[in-house]
């Protein structure tokens, strides 16, 4: 499943480079980040519909919209993928109770 992401994650940087009339990922670069944001919050939402719908078809496919979307917005940020992987995989082994503290408590 990780190939998928880091293929992914090329074909973004790969977008980079085109003009926005050529690639709808150009054109979200293009337009900036609060057209990426908007983006994902709509994706979000429909995620959040097909949910409630109890569709599963329709919530792995508004899913992938929305991943697709997060990973525009990680490409645009110069993040990668992995750095999100890394990150899931550090809290394994650690209570959400507890990593939830961690991140309160380094707020503060």
């Amino acid at each position: 499943m990780n190939d998928t992401l880091v293929q992914l994650a090329a074909v973004l940087e790969q977008r980079k480079t085109q003009t926005a009339d050529t690639s709808y990922v150009a054109s979200l670069y293009s337009k900036g980040l609060d057209t990426i944001l908007k983006k994902i919050g709509e994706e979000a939402t429909e995620v959040v519909i097909a949910a409630k719908d109890g569709d599963a078809q329709q919530i792995i496919y508004e899913t992938a919209d929305l991943w697709f979307h997060c990973m525009v917005l990680l490409a645009q940020q110069g993040l990668h993928p992995n750095d999100v992987l890394s990150e899931l995989q550090r809290r394994f082994g650690l209570s959400g109770l507890d990593e939830k503290a961690q991140r309160e408590t380094n707020i503060k």
